[in-house]
C-alpha cells in the first residue's frame, strides 16, 4: 500500500522508491475486512473496481453484524454511513430518541440506507444520481489479503517502484541516529534517505533498531491471541462481516467470493489455545480449507511512529484487534499524514512530532471505541466477561459515555475514526440509553417533524428496494471482468 500510494502521489518528482521484501515472510493474511475509506484509496490510485474485485476475490461489506455482545441471542448492526437522508445527525438522533421515550420506538436500521440494503440484500456500487437516498449508500470490501498484497505489488512495479527480493537482517545507523542503509542476508546494502517500516509485529526498524518503545493496552483490550481458518462457502456471500461474542473473546466471519474467512480472537488468560482451535473448527459452516493458524499479539501502539528518518506503518506502528476492521484504514491514514507532513533531508523533529501526536490520538480514539464493546456488555456468564464489565475504562471513554447517558450528546474529539452514527449504533446496540433527548427537537412543531421524518424513512426503504439484488451485482462484476 505504501509503495503504490507513494509512486502515485510523488509521480513526476525526482524521487526513487524501492520496495524491499522477502517471499519467505509473506503477509499476515487475515485482515480481510475493511471500512469505506478503501474505495477512496483506490480512487487515489486510479484502480478499476472490477479489476480489483476479481483480482482479490472481493465482496461488498455494508457493515458489521454483532451477535451475543450485549446478551446471548441478541444482536445489532453497525452499518456504514449516516442515518437519515441529508439530515442533521443531532436532529435525527433527538427525534428518534424522543419517539422512543414517547413509547413509539423504531428500529435504528430502518433509518439507514446502508443498513436497509444489508438486510434486504440489495446493492449498487454506482447508484443513480437522481436518487438522493441511494447516494447515501456507503460500502467497503471483504478481500483476500494475500491476493491484495500481490495486486498492489504489481501496481507499484508497473508505476516505477523498484522491488528487491531479500531478507533484512540489520540496519546501519549514523551518529545522529538516522538510518543510512539496510543490510540484507546475502550481503547487499540498500541505502536511502527515508525508510518506511512495514515489517509487521517485529517492527524491525522502529523498535529493534531505533527502540522507540511500546504503549501496552492489554489492561483495556485483554484479547492477545487469535486462531484463524478458512472454509468453503455455504451459499451466496452476505454483504456483512459477522462478529459473534464467545466465552473468552469473539469470532469473525468474513465471506469472500470463493471462501469464508473465520477467526477466534481470545484472551489466553481465560482460554487455552487448543480449546480455541476446537471452538473455532466446530463452528465452521463448510469444509475447512486451511489448517488453523495461531497469531499472538498485544494491543497498543509505538510511543513514536516516526523517529528521525524512519516511519512505521501498519502492525509495526501499533495493533488494535480487528473488531471494527481498522488495520488497513490505519495504513491509509498514516500515509495521508505523511503526505501532508512530508519531510526534507533535515527531518525536523517538529514535523515528526506533529505526526506522532496525531497518530497517537487516532489510535486512542479507536481504542476507546473498541473498549466500549467489552466494557458495556451485559454478559456475566463467564470470567472473561465479568472481567470486562469490571475494568476501569480510559478517562476519554468514561467522559463520552457519561455525556451520552446524561444528555444524549455524542462527543467527538480530535482524530476520530468513528462518527456519531457509529457511536449511536454501538451505544444503543449494547443497551446504553440516555436519560433524555436533546431539547433542540422540541423547537419544531411535532406534526411537521413527524411527517418529515416518516417520509424520510419511507424514502429510504423505497430507494433500497429499487436497487438490484446483491448476489446479482457480485455475479455481474465477476462476469464482466
Amino acid at each position: 500500500m505504501a509503495a503504490a500510494a507513494l509512486t502515485r502521489v510523488l509521480n513526476g518528482l525526482p524521487i526513487e522508491i524501492t520496495l524491499v521484501e522477502s517471499e519467505a515472510i509473506g503477509t499476515v493474511g487475515v485482515g480481510e475486512a475493511t471500512i469505506p475509506s478503501l474505495p477512496a484509496f483506490h480512487g487515489l490510485l486510479g484502480v478499476d473496481e472490477r479489476e480489483f474485485v476479481n483480482a482479490t476475490h472481493a465482496t461488498i461489506k455494508l457493515g458489521i453484524e454483532f451477535r451475543d455482545w450485549s446478551r446471548i441471542r441478541e444482536g445489532f448492526l453497525h452499518p456504514f454511513g449516516p442515518y437519515g437522508i441529508d439530515a442533521n445527525h443531532e436532529l435525527f438522533q433527538a427525534y428518534w430518541l424522543k419517539r422512543r421515550q414517547e413509547g413509539r420506538p423504531s428500529s435504528l436500521e430502518e433509518w439507514s440506507v446502508t443498513a436497509m440494503a444489508a438486510r434486504l440484500g440489495r446493492f449498487a456500487s454506482r447508484p443513480s444520481v437522481s436518487s438522493v437516498a441511494e447516494r447515501h449508500l456507503s460500502y467497503a470490501y471483504h478481500l483476500d489479503a494475500s491476493l491484495y498484497a500481490r495486486f498492489l505489488q504489481a501496481y507499484a512495479e508497473k508505476h516505477g517502484v523498484r522491488r528487491i527480493e531479500g531478507m533484512v537482517i540489520d540496519a546501519e545507523v549514523d551518529e545522529q541516529g538516522l538510518i543510512e542503509a539496510l543490510r540484507l542476508r546475502d550481503g547487499r546494502a540498500v541505502s536511502g534517505d527515508f525508510f518506511i517500516d512495514c515489517s509487521g509485529f517485529q517492527a524491525f526498524l522502529i523498535e529493534k533498531t531505533l527502540k522507540t518503545g511500546y504503549e501496552d493496552w492489554a489492561h483495556w483490550l485483554p484479547c492477545d491471541r487469535a486462531v484463524a481458518a478458512q472454509c468453503r462457502s455455504a451459499g451466496d456471500p452476505a454483504p456483512l462481516t459477522r462478529s459473534t461474542a464467545r466465552e473468552a473473546g469473539w469470532q469473525w466471519r468474513i465471506p469472500l467470493q470463493h471462501r469464508i474467512g473465520n477467526g477466534y480472537v481470545y484472551c489466553s488468560a481465560y482460554l487455552e489455545d487448543g480449546a480455541a482451535i476446537e471452538k473455532l473448527t466446530e463452528t465452521l459452516e463448510g469444509a475447512m480449507l486451511s489448517e488453523p493458524r495461531l497469531l499472538r499479539f498485544r494491543a497498543g501502539r509505538r510511543r513514536s511512529a516516526w523517529v528521525g528518518n524512519c516511519l512505521a506503518l501498519g502492525l509495526a506502528a501499533g495493533f488494535l484487534e480487528p473488531l471494527e476492521s481498522t488495520s488497513i484504514h490505519f495504513v491509509q491514514t498514516g500515509l495521508a499524514r505523511l503526505f501532508s507532513l512530508f519531510p526534507d533531508r533535515n527531518f525536523d523533529p517538529a514535523v515528526s512530532g506533529e505526526y506522532n501526536r496525531l497518530t497517537a490520538l487516532e489510535y486512542e480514539r479507536a481504542r476507546d471505541f473498541l473498549i466500549l464493546h467489552y466494557a458495556a456488555s451485559n454478559r456475566d456468564d463467564t470470567p472473561f466477561w465479568r472481567h470486562c464489565r469490571a475494568m476501569t475504562v480510559p478517562e476519554t471513554l468514561a467522559y463520552k459515555r457519561e455525556l451520552f447517558t446524561r444528555t444524549s450528546r455524542i462527543a467527538l474529539l480530535e482524530e476520530e475514526t468513528f462518527q456519531p452514527s457509529s457511536w449511536l449504533a454501538l451505544y444503543t446496540g449494547l443497551g446504553i440509553w440516555p436519560e433524555r433527548h436533546e431539547p433542540v427537537v422540541d423547537i419544531f412543531a411535532s406534526t411537521e417533524l413527524i411527517a418529515r421524518h416518516e417520509a424520510m424513512r419511507g424514502a429510504i426503504r423505497s430507494a433500497v428496494e429499487m436497487l438490484p439484488a446483491y448476489a446479482t451485482h457480485i455475479g455481474e462484476v465477476t462476469k464482466l471482468a
